[in-house]
């Protein structure tokens, strides 16, 4: 076996036997003839990393599987939610638009209801729709809309950020009892 290792000299060569799995046959004239054995350390390493990535790609659709149901229960949780608490707003509008009538006029109160009910119309239309349908609903108005989305986006985003820092100045507050 040479050795090309060594620095400052030629390369050298010892006696160490190589064991290719294979057959060497010395034949006349100073040749020697190899035969490969009929399967290989190489056949079976790649076998083996064939099914481990089988293996992976299976374990990572299982994965996949699983998130996905699990996000669409956390969607279905948070549509009931979300419904939930438009029923809720629908009926404290309607019940506001008889004071509404008493103080500011009954065309007022009128648009207190055509609000209320439209809020219930949307609660009732976002109720009988599957997650799925909800997202593809959305991708559309995105795609028709794009312009509105962003704004819409920025002001949920401003309105959540106002949330989070009015309950952060909320727990910084020191309290005075006196």
């Amino acid at each position: 076996m040479t050795d090309f290792n060594r620095t400052g000299a030629s390369p050298t060569t010892n006696d160490t036997a190589v064991d290719f799995n294979a057959d060497i046959t010395p034949t006349g004239g100073g040749t020697v003839e190899f035969t490969p054995a009929a399967t290989t350390s190489f056949d079976s390493e790649a076998t083996s990393t064939a099914g481990a990535k089988q293996t992976l790609k299976d374990e990572a659709s299982k994965l996949t599987a699983k998130a996905t149901e699990k996000a669409r229960g956390l969607a279905d949780e948070g549509k009931a939610k979300a419904t939930g608490a438009l029923d809720e707003f629908s009926k404290l509008m309607e019940d506001a638009a008889g004071t509404v009538d008493e103080k500011l006029g009954e065309q007022y109160g009128q648009y207190a209801r055509s609000a209320a009910q439209a809020i219930s119309g949307f609660s009732d239309n976002l109720r009988g729709k599957e997650v799925d349908d909800l997202i593809a609903d959305a991708s559309d108005f995105v795609r028709k809309s794009p312009a509105i989305a962003i704004g819409t986006a920025a002001a949920l985003g401003f309105v959540l950020a106002r949330i989070v820092k009015a309950g952060t100045d909320a727990d910084t507050t020191p309290v005075v009892k006196g």
